[in-house]
C-alpha cells in the first residue's frame, strides 16, 4: 500500500476513536440525544475506518491463482458495507429521537458540549480536505467515500450544535429534532457512498469521455485503420476494456499482433484502466 494512503487510513482511525470517546462521555453526562447520536456516528466511522484500512491494504495485493486480476474490488465492497451500516444506525437514532420529542428529557447543556462539537467540526473539516486530496491522488474509492462521510459529519455536528443551543434556550424538544437531522445526514452519507460504489460492483461501463479518449489513442497507433467496437466495465475501481481494431488484411500475423500490443500498452497507461483486451480484425 502506498505510504500516504496507509497514513490517511491510520489518521482517520485515530481521529474517529478520539472523537467517539469525547462525544460518548459528554453525551452521557449531558443526556443529549443529539450528542449521543454524534457519538454513535463516530462509532460507525471507526468501523468504517477499520474496514477501509483493511480493504485498501487488500486491494494492493498482487494477483494470485484465485484472483487473476487482483483484489481491487475490496475497496468498493468495503465502502458499500459501510453504506448499509450507516442506514441501520440512522434508523436506530431516528427511533430514539422521536421518543425524545414525544417525551422530552432533562438535558444539561454544559460548556463541554459546545467545545466537543466545535472540536468535531474543525477536526472533520481538516480530515475531509485531507482525505479528498489523498483519494483523488491515488484514485481510491474507499478513501473518497471516507471524505464524503467526513463532510457530512461536519453538517451533522453543526445541526447537533444548533440543537444544544435550542436546549439552552429552554426548548428541550429541539434536541430530538437535532437527533433526527443528524440521522438524516448519516442516511445521506450511506446513500452517496452506496450509489457510487454500486456502480463499481455492478460493472458499470465507462463514460463517453473516457471511451472517446481510448478511441483517439487507438487510432493514433500506426497500422490501425479503424475501430469496430469498444466495450468496458468496472473490475473493482478500474476499467477492463475490450476493443476491436481494424488492420490491413495483408499484414503478417506478427505485424498485426505487434500493432495490437501497442494499442494495449497505450490504453493501459490511462489511470482509470487496469486491463485491455485487443481483438484484431483484418480488413
Amino acid at each position: 500500500m502506498p505510504y500516504k494512503l496507509k497514513t490517511a487510513t491510520n489518521i482517520a482511525l485515530v481521529v474517529n476513536i478520539f472523537l467517539f470517546i469525547i462525544k460518548a462521555v459528554i453525551g452521557i453526562l449531558s443526556n443529549s440525544i443529539a450528542v449521543i447520536s454524534e457519538a454513535v456516528n463516530s462509532l460507525t466511522d471507526i468501523i468504517s475506518s477499520i474496514a477501509i484500512r483493511y480493504a485498501v491494504t487488500l486491494s494492493t495485493d498482487k494477483p494470485d491463482e484465485k484472483h487473476n486480476f487482483g483484489h481491487r474490488a475490496a475497496q468498493p465492497i468495503a465502502a458499500f458495507i459501510v453504506a448499509v451500516f450507516a442506514f441501520v444506525v440512522g434508523i436506530n437514532i431516528i427511533e430514539e429521537s422521536i421518543n425524545r420529542i414525544l417525551s422530552p428529557q432533562s438535558i444539561n447543556p454544559m460548556l463541554s458540549v459546545y467545545i466537543v462539537l466545535l472540536v468535531t467540526i474543525i477536526t472533520k473539516i481538516l480530515l475531509s480536505a485531507y482525505q479528498r486530496k489523498i483519494g483523488r491522488v491515488y484514485q481510491s474509492p474507499a478513501v473518497k467515500a471516507a471524505a464524503v462521510d467526513s463532510l457530512n459529519d461536519i453538517l451533522a455536528s453543526s445541526i447537533a450544535l444548533l440543537g444544544i443551543i435550542g436546549v439552552s434556550l429552554g426548548y428541550n424538544f429541539i434536541d430530538g429534532i437535532a437527533g433526527i437531522l443528524v440521522a438524516l445526514f448519516i442516511f445521506k452519507t450511506g446513500y452517496e457512498v452506496g450509489k457510487q460504489n454500486l456502480d463499481y460492483l455492478m460493472g458499470k461501463s465507462a463514460e463517453k469521455e473516457l471511451i472517446d479518449e481510448i478511441s483517439i489513442i487507438a487510432l493514433n497507433v500506426e497500422g490501425v485503420i479503424g475501430l469496430n467496437d469498444i466495450r468496458s466495465h468496472y473490475v473493482g475501481d478500474k476499467f477492463h476494456v475490450e476493443i476491436h481494431i481494424e488492420v490491413d488484411k495483408n499484414l503478417s500475423t506478427q505485424s498485426s499482433h505487434d500493432i495490437g500490443n501497442k494499442v494495449r500498452f497505450q490504453i493501459e497507461n490511462l489511470d482509470l484502466v487496469q486491463k485491455v483486451f485487443v481483438h484484431v480484425d483484418p480488413v
